[in-house]
């Protein structure tokens, strides 16, 4: 019973250790007794005197071994205060509280229940958008890399002479990290091509390329502006590459060249190449890919050729 300046001993404080068909004198105990008086050591229920046995850690010595048909009982009492470390890799999951299933395809979480694995972060999807649209958020989609490229610009176009209109610009291209929790949704804007000049007409400066989500900031690549044009035989000059806003990259658009029958080219972007004159033979090359500019016509021909836009959506959980 207790009594002033001693603590109840509780059933947690009693320690039992049983062993049979043993011929060993020596014993692992499951705890550390404080000393031999702390312990009842009984063979075939004959009490010992603490003479016959010795304690070193959890180790019990007897004075002499058991014989096979032995019963060792020991019973023992832990100080008040003492500190019971479990060893290692003893504690299972019968001894923890926690809801759930426990498997392979289970974690453990820190309220203590056992959940399936449902995804995987890192990459998922890519939605890639060659005319206008929406963008809709994919179930578990937290965030997305977007790429927006603008058209480029159309050639201009002369009436007569030794040259080409001027070529049309690249367009700009914005490529930008946005965190899409909380959007459910994104209006997705692709330029089209500037359009061709046409007798002594400017080319069109091409369409503008976006994204837009009413919450982060939009990003835009703008078109490329079209080239120059007029009657003279001069040389015109080729559209301003068109900017771009909203990106961490925010690239512009290439500049095209003077009209020349031997040099006019139209701007390049980012995500493609603009029509040129190859060599001075008069044979053209295409536009490439996506935001290239128009090469410029002349008295003879209307070239254009400008590429539109394009946006990118590269998504992740």
């Amino acid at each position: 019973m207790p009594y002033i300046g001693a603590k109840e001993l509780k059933a947690s404080d009693i320690r039992r250790f049983d062993v049979t068909s043993s011929t060993s004198a020596t014993h692992t105990l499951t705890w550390t007794p404080p000393t031999e008086q702390s312990l009842i050591v009984t063979i075939n229920g004959i009490k010992q005197h603490e003479d016959a046995y010795s304690v070193s850690g959890t180790t019990l010595t007897l004075s002499s071994p058991l014989v096979a048909t032995d019963k060792l009982e020991v019973i023992g009492i832990n100080d008040i205060g003492t500190t019971i470390t479990p060893a290692q890799n003893s504690v299972d999951l019968d001894k923890l509280a926690t809801t759930g299933t426990p498997s392979s395809s289970t974690f453990l979480r820190g309220d203590m229940a056992w959940t399936a694995v449902s995804d995987v972060s890192g990459l998922s999807s890519v939605q890639v958008f060659t005319s206008s649209g929406t963008w809709t958020r994919p179930a578990g989609i937290t965030k997305v890399i977007v790429e927006v490229q603008g058209a480029g610009g159309g050639g201009g176009h002369i009436s007569h002479g030794a040259n080409n209109g001027g070529a049309g610009g690249g367009g700009g291209y914005a490529k930008k990290l946005l965190d899409v929790s909380s959007v459910l949704s994104a209006t997705i804007t692709v330029g089209s091509a500037g359009t061709t000049g046409s007798g002594t007409s400017t080319g069109g400066t091409g369409g503008a390329s976006s994204w837009a989500d009413g919450v982060n900031t939009d990003v835009v690549g703008n078109g490329g502006v079209g080239g120059a044009a007029g009657g003279s035989n001069v040389s015109y000059a080729g559209g301003a590459g068109g900017t771009a806003t909203g990106g961490d990259i925010n690239i512009n658009g290439q500049k095209a060249g003077m009209s020349n029958i031997s040099t006019d080219a139209g701007g390049n972007s980012v995500l493609g190449t603009g029509r040129a004159i190859k060599n001075g033979t008069g044979s053209l090359q295409v536009a490439t890919g996506y935001g290239g500019g128009a090469l410029g016509g002349d008295q003879n021909s209307t070239e254009g050729g400008a590429a539109g836009g394009i946006v990118i959506v590269t998504e992740y959980k």
